[in-house]
């Protein structure tokens, strides 16, 4: 009897193990789809790299309107974020992504086909929302699916589809101003190419609303909304190892607690608010006062400004984007076993060293024909010291910053404390966005050096302040570096 005992068992285990790779197969195939929101999200956010200039030339815009045109969407962005997650709580995550959707469908249409630049700012406001409500939405939808053992890598498919969206977007502006012979030119039924820039995301908005459609609803909606059922149902075919009673328990016990963050106060004695919330707002405005999003949309604009064609502006843009995915990568793998301190205190010198070498590099640039042009080795100096930032910030402080701000608050105020610091986030991008023509216009090595010079403080703020939260428990894990290390003395 024992070889058939044995036999059984294997057979029993065979059957188990195939049950658990087909599960989980299923669950890496919704968190894919759920992530086409990031895409959208990059996408979106980054298709007005290509079309600056023309839309400058087109609209006959000054510095400052430039900056506002492209720096509209994110407006849209702050309020879509604020009500992403109420709309997803009422109406469920799945109609949330469809709206997501159809707001990136009609604005890309609105955009591309807008007369004058205040219908383009509207349209871009629409889409903004729609990049406010996928920021929301998509990951949380990840993270409600994901069993524990899988939630950390499939919560990092957000920040790689965000980085494959910008890729996409700018591939695309490079395809559609080649094709046409330059961005400004004409192209399909007499529409100009940067106007099918935007037109052409009604594509990945079709998708994205397609497949929202077929997905399953998040189990932790029906637990919201008291279908423990349905929610059972749901966890039975994802994770059809796992105990689904204790998982709806769980689920229950989290809603609980964050019903209790709600009522935490995030005020203190210093300028309002507790130290803690300060780090995180401060943190975020760093990661958007480096300058990143120069790179990722005005780098066709900044190349062409310095001497580079049209054509070759655009590839180095494409170039630039496929690093930053890559990078990505190698950040995700090195954050739980190097740490988040010591990877942004490297992020930060990396930083401030590339940034000040741009900046010299276009204090050289010659006067030709009224427009600035880098000499010699410079021009390359300058292509090489970009990559570098984009290499530095991709992998340290573009992801490292939204692991690290989910880690450092107490529980208590965590959920408020994050909408706070990611508003920040938001406001900080805006006025860099905007700022960058006209100071672009008044000085380029004044600007990169500034942006160098928040990227030097960003290492000293870090240094003194910021904790190390690798390792620990999420309740140990919040607070300053001060209150931990008042805390491991208190344990002494």
């Amino acid at each position: 009897m024992q070889p058939v005992y044995r036999s059984q068992l294997a057979e029993h285990s065979g059957v188990m193990a195939t049950t658990k790779k087909a599960s989980n197969a299923k669950v890496i195939w919704l968190a894919v789809a759920g992530a086409i929101g990031g895409f959208l999200f990059g996408f979106d956010s980054s298709v007005v790299n290509g079309a600056v200039n023309p839309i400058s030339a087109e609209f006959n815009l000054s510095q400052t309107l430039t900056g506002l045109a492209v720096a509209s969407a994110l407006i849209g962005c702050a309020i879509g974020a604020y009500i992403g997650g109420r709309i997803s709580d009422r109406f469920g995550r799945i109609p949330t992504m469809i709206v997501a959707a159809i707001l990136f469908f009609v604005s890309s249409i609105g955009a591309g086909l807008a007369p004058d630049v205040w219908v383009f700012i509207i349209w871009r406001l629409i889409a903004g929302l729609g990049i406010g409500v996928a920021s929301v939405v998509a990951p949380a939808y990840i993270a409600e699916i994901s069993p524990k053992f899988l939630r950390g890598r499939l919560a990092s498919l957000q920040q790689l589809a965000i980085t494959l969206g910008i890729f996409a977007a700018l591939l695309s502006d490079a395809l559609f101003a080649a094709a046409a012979g330059g961005a400004a030119e004409n192209f399909w039924f007499g529409l100009e190419a940067w106007r099918w820039m935007f037109i052409a995301g009604v594509v990945p908005a079709a998708v994205y609303g397609i497949v929202s459609a077929f997905l399953p609803e998040s189990p932790r909606y029906r637990v919201l909304k008291g279908q423990d059922d349905r929610a059972r149902a749901e966890f039975s075919r994802l994770w059809p190892d796992q105990n689904v009673d204790d998982a709806v328990k769980e689920m229950k016990d989290s809603i609980e607690q964050d019903k209790e963050s709600a009522k935490g106060s995030l005020r203190g004695n210093r300028f309002g608010l507790k130290p803690i919330v300060w780090v995180g707002i401060i943190l975020s405005i760093f990661q958007q006062f480096v300058g990143i999003n120069v790179i990722f949309y005005y780098s066709t604009t900044l190349w062409r400004a310095v001497g580079f064609s049209e054509k070759d502006s655009f590839t180095v843009s494409v170039i630039t984007s496929t690093v930053n995915v890559l990078v990505t990568l190698i950040a995700i793998a090195l954050v739980d076993k190097v740490g988040r301190r010591p990877i942004l205190l490297v992020g930060s010198i990396g930083m401030t060293v590339s940034l000040a070498t741009m900046a010299i590099a276009f204090s050289q640039a010659d006067q030709v024909n009224g427009a600035p042009s880098l000499p010699g080795a410079w021009g390359p100096v300058a292509l090489v010291a970009a990559n570098l930032f984009v290499v530095c910030f991709g992998a340290s402080w573009g992801p490292i910053i939204w692991v690290l701000l989910g880690e450092i608050f107490p529980n208590r105020i965590r959920a408020r404390a994050l909408g706070v610091a990611a508003a920040a986030q938001w406001i900080a991008n805006f006025v860099v966005t905007v700022t960058f023509p006209p100071l672009a216009a008044w000085s380029l090595p004044l600007t990169y050096g500034l942006y160098a010079l928040f990227a030097l403080l960003s290492f000293v703020f870090v240094l003194a302040v910021v904790p190390e939260t690798k390792g620990v428990s999420l309740e140990e894990a919040g607070g300053t570096k001060a209150d931990q290390l008042r805390a491991a003395s208190a344990k002494r």
